[in-house]
């Protein structure tokens, strides 16, 4: 670490929500991708045809944003500056796998795709804060 001041206290619990979060998304995505019992029992037929029916552009969308969110947060705990790019292609892969959802699905609830927009935007303006303030470097 070239320079890097020491972050207070907040910015260890702010990465670890981070952390966590990203690491439910991992796993999240890694149960419907296996399309495991677990996932299978959370949702009616219905929603599981919508669900494996998704176009491959968005499951790749799916994938980019919570790898590339997890290792953003990784990157925040061993403070290393990459932590802003990697979130930024984290946001980019949501917005893409957001619009189909918000499009063309249109979910029952808005409320878990909002959260993972506003967590996401978070990971960049936390992570770009984080850079200027010279916490990771």
């Amino acid at each position: 670490m070239t320079n890097a001041s020491k972050p207070p206290i907040w910015f260890w619990v702010v990465t670890g929500f981070y952390l966590l979060w990203n690491g439910l998304g991992v796993n999240q995505y890694l149960i419907q991708v296996n399309n495991t019992e677990a996932f299978r029992s959370q949702y009616t037929e219905a929603q599981l045809q919508e669900m494996l029916n998704t176009p491959t552009w968005v499951m790749r969308a799916y994938a980019v944003a919570v790898m590339a969110g997890f290792l953003a947060s990784i990157l925040l705990m061993a403070r290393r500056r990459f932590a802003y790019p990697i979130a930024l292609t984290s946001l980019v892969a949501v917005i893409a796998q957001m619009s189909y959802l918000f499009f063309e699905v249109k979910p029952p609830s808005l409320i878990m795709p909002i959260l993972v927009l506003v967590c996401s935007v978070g990971l960049v303006f936390f992570s770009k804060y984080s850079k200027s303030k010279n916490w990771i470097a």
